[in-house]
């Protein structure tokens, strides 16, 4: 009798703290392992740039003043990136138009120094299940940019227009092709892409905003 295979378990979310602030790495870290939660900490922007595990479900606290690379910087480098970790801002210098550049490019909250424990844990512990649907989506759009570097380029073409709705007709006469041509493409694309069908391809492309 054959042992079905195990699928990868995947780690659990960590946080991951980024300050200069020693005493308040160390406090955060304890609040958090209170309840369970695991937590690195990184003096400065570029330590963590160095050691962090880009393909780990992640929650970041970043302060914005620090020595070196900015809470800010260190967020459009994680952007630049495409790392999907939800980013938690803290600072104790925090004002509205700071707080609302930070809100615009893609922080889920901010918060002011001396933050308030309870809050503190509502905020990760809302932010640690957020951070799990991210990677898994995150993981997914990857796997579709693979599976679409298998394609040649006249392949991409005649995906690219059946993205736009066209039939095989319609393909072959935009390509200055065969039909028979285009649907022999069509299978390839299937073939290679794995997929169950070019409909659930364009879907996955569609809905993951992939480009081909």
């Amino acid at each position: 009798m054959s042992v079905p295979a195990l699928e990868p378990c995947r780690p659990d979310p960590v946080v991951h703290i980024v300050d200069d602030d020693e005493d308040l790495r160390q406090s955060l870290v304890f609040l958090l392992e209170s309840v369970g939660i695991q937590a690195l900490t990184y003096p400065d922007a570029t330590s963590f740039l160095a050691e962090f595990d880009p393909d780990e479900p992640a929650v970041i606290i970043v302060d914005v003043r620090m020595p070196g690379m900015s809470g800010f910087q260190l967020q459009e480098s994680l952007l630049e990136r495409e790392y999907p970790a939800p980013v938690v801002f803290c600072s104790a210098h925090g004002d509205i138009p700071m707080s609302v550049r930070a809100l615009t490019r893609g922080a889920v909250d901010f918060l002011e120094k001396p933050y308030q424990p309870q809050r503190m844990l509502e905020v990760v512990q809302r932010q640690l299940a957020e951070a799990e649907r991210r990677f898994e989506d995150h993981a997914f759009r990857q796997d579709v940019r693979r599976r679409l570097e298998t394609l040649t380029q006249r392949e991409r073409e005649v995906l690219r227009l059946v993205i736009d709705g066209m039939p095989s007709q319609h393909i072959a006469r935009e390509l200055g092709t065969s039909v028979k041509t285009v649907d022999v493409h069509r299978a390839r694309i299937k073939a290679k892409t794995a997929a169950g069908s070019l409909g659930t391809l364009v879907r996955d492309i569609l809905v993951n905003r992939v480009a081909v």
